[in-house]
Parts: C-alpha cells; sequence; structure tokens
C-alpha cells in the first residue's frame, strides 16, 4: 500500500463515483471500492471511516488520514405557513447562502444554491443585489441536500426527496465543473439516485456552458427568459446583451438534441406589472415558442426590499396564462411559496461580505430615493 500525503484531505462529499474511483486508485486499486464507499456515505449515512465494516482496516486507516466528512453549517432553520422551508446555511469557504424545500403531494422539490450571490444582477432577483462573494464548491452544493435529507429522515410526513432544482442564489453555470460534478452525484444509484428528469439546471443563458452541457450531462435545463423580446430581456436579464435570445434558443436545441429521449425545455417567466404581462407580450412569447418543444413556467413577481417592481394583479396573471395557453403553447402557473419566510422566487439573499460592493450601491440608493 503505498504512502498516501495528508497534507491536504479530501471532503467526502467533494467525489463523484469517478472521482473515488481516481482517489482510490492510490490506496487500493479494486474498482468496487469506490461503490462501497459511496453506499456507506450516501445509503448508509455513516459517520466516520471506522463504521465502514466491509472495509479492511488497513484501508479505514488510510482513508481516515486523507479525508473528512464535513458538512456545510446550519444557521437558521425556517418554515413557512404553507410548509416551505427554509435553511440558512453557512459554506466550508464562509459566507451564508439559503436551500428552500418546496412541498407539494408526494413531490418535495429541493432548491440549491451553486454561489454566494450573483454576478449577473437581473433586474428583478433580490439575490443579485447582494452582490457576488465567490463560488460554492461540489462539498457545498451536495452538503446542502444531505443536510435536507437528513431533516426529512427525522420529518418523516413530508416523505423522501423527489426533485432538485439549481434555482438559489446564483448562477450555476457560471460555476460549472462544481454544478456538473454535484450533478453527477445527485443523479448516482450510489449516492441519492434522482432521475435526470429531475434535476434541473436554470441558467439565465450562460450560452457557451450550455453547449459544454451537450457532453457533459443529461440534467433537465431551465432557462430565466422573461420577455421575448431582446430590448426588453437586455433591461431585466443584462446577459442577453451578450447572448442574445436567438442565440440562446439555439444552444438550447442543442442541448436537447444530445439527449436520447424526448425533453423539454422549461422557459420562466417572471410576471411583472406593466413591464412584461401585456396582451401583446403574451402574443410575443407566443410567437417565439410556438415551434420549439418546451414549457412555459409563468412566475408572479416577489417583492423584496431592493425593488420598484409589482407583483401584477390575479385578473392579469390569469390572462397572461390563458393567452399563451390558449395559443397551443404548454404552460403552468407557479403558485407562490414560502413568502411569508422570505423563500419565494427571486427572495433569497444569504449573508456574504460583498466583493463587488454591489449591496453598497443599491442601498445607497435606495437611500437617497427616499431621501428625495
Amino acid at each position: 500500500m503505498e504512502t498516501i500525503s495528508t497534507d491536504r484531505k479530501t471532503n467526502w462529499y467533494s467525489l463523484t463515483r469517478e472521482g473515488w474511483q481516481k482517489f482510490l486508485s492510490g490506496i487500493d486499486d479494486r474498482s468496487f471500492r469506490a461503490q462501497q464507499v459511496m453506499k456507506w456515505i450516501y445509503h448508509e449515512r455513516v459517520a466516520n471511516v471506522e463504521s465502514m465494516s466491509n472495509l479492511s482496516k488497513s484501508l479505514r486507516s488510510a482513508l481516515a488520514s486523507v479525508t473528512y466528512n464535513t458538512l456545510p453549517q446550519v444557521i437558521h432553520t425556517s418554515t413557512s405557513l404553507d410548509g416551505t422551508v427554509k435553511w440558512i446555511i453557512e459554506t466550508e469557504s464562509g459566507g451564508a447562502v439559503e436551500s428552500v424545500l418546496i412541498p407539494d403531494g408526494r413531490r418535495n422539490t429541493l432548491c440549491i444554491s451553486s454561489q454566494l450571490g450573483c454576478s449577473l444582477d437581473c433586474i428583478f432577483c433580490a439575490t443579485g443585489k447582494q452582490g457576488f462573494a465567490g463560488n460554492l464548491s461540489v462539498a457545498d452544493i451536495v452538503g446542502q441536500v444531505v443536510i435536507v435529507t437528513d431533516w426529512l429522515l427525522s420529518n418523516s410526513d413530508y416523505g423522501d426527496l423527489t426533485n432538485i432544482v439549481f434555482m438559489g442564489m446564483g448562477e450555476p453555470l457560471l460555476n460549472f465543473a462544481p454544478t456538473m460534478d454535484a450533478c453527477d452525484i445527485f443523479m448516482d444509484d450510489l449516492a441519492f439516485g434522482i432521475s435526470k428528469r429531475r434535476v434541473t439546471i436554470s441558467t439565465a443563458g450562460v450560452v457557451p456552458r450550455i453547449l459544454d452541457m451537450c457532453q457533459r450531462t443529461e440534467a433537465s435545463l431551465a432557462v430565466s427568459l422573461h420577455a421575448a423580446n431582446d430590448e426588453l430581456r437586455n433591461y431585466l436579464v443584462p446577459l442577453n446583451k451578450k447572448y442574445p435570445i436567438a442565440m440562446l434558443l439555439d444552444a438550447c436545441r442543442e442541448y436537447l438534441s444530445s439527449l436520447n429521449d424526448r425533453r423539454i425545455v422549461t422557459f420562466e417567466y417572471t410576471l411583472i406589472e406593466d413591464i412584461n404581462d401585456s396582451v401583446q407580450d403574451a402574443k410575443e412569447l407566443v410567437q417565439l415558442l410556438r415551434d420549439f418543444r418546451c414549457k412555459v413556467n409563468l412566475i408572479p413577481f416577489n417583492p423584496f426590499p431592493l425593488s420598484a417592481f409589482r407583483r401584477p394583479p390575479e385578473n392579469k396573471i390569469s390572462r397572461f396564462y390563458k393567452q399563451v395557453r390558449d395559443e397551443g403553447v404548454m404552460v403552468t402557473n407557479r403558485t407562490t411559496r414560502g413568502d411569508d419566510i422570505d423563500a419565494a422566487c427571486g427572495q433569497l439573499i444569504g449573508n456574504f461580505h460583498d466583493k463587488t460592493r454591489r449591496r453598497e450601491r443599491y442601498q445607497s440608493a435606495q437611500t437617497q430615493a427616499r431621501i428625495v
């Protein structure tokens, strides 16, 4: 057996199945060892290497010297009146992100974060107003799911975790490699065993990384669209100036063509009063997506302190929904969940040192507006 350096230990939760095989090759080159270790970690939920009883004593000793199993720390847990649960979680590198569990009958969807804040600053999103502090590690991303699945075991009335969505804080495709590795772990039967259709990566439209997904994952794709023309989307989603709608849709088609089954892309559309909620906006959206293999997910805007936008009244939301539906585009109207604990879509803010000073600038502008 080789002598392994212990100068830098590896977190259990950072390794995919392939990662474990490579990692263990310097200790025990039998490929089934990786399967054994992953089953102990994710199926048996052991607390330490010594509990992995079907490994030899020498292998356990070697593993203990080069690995650790630290999870992100839960700072606070909030439960909404509608059953939605939000965790504020401190990452291994410092700074806090938010994760949200949304129960819906037999479905439990966990919305996870991929970055501390977000660099994109979409104008209707609270996260972007907080600035940006960096990417999460694979262990930080996977750790959110471990924390919540452990919580579900202790709260059996909720049932099992069924869906994972990268719709929390951050742009997952700007943290590409950790996001892809985390998806591998989520979909691996030796770990969480979530179906590829039930692991969803949501992006504001990072076109080169969508194309990179073609050879890297089979996760489901959701795109934050929010407008059907470039002029309006440039305002709502500044990234559109770099990757306009036509380029974005071409990348989405390319990704769909890389999958073996007939999958769809979900286009998220946040309805903001008098901004993108008119009949004409609905007609433009239908015209854009009529021949696309997709579903539109309408999300009524959820207010937050640094925004002057408003949620449309219910009659306008209903009118927009019917216009899109009646024109033959698959559409759903997302029910707002967890807004009483600031856990609804677009409301997550976390707690971290903003390297961009964007939060400071927004707060200063808001203060000046009140003075005026």
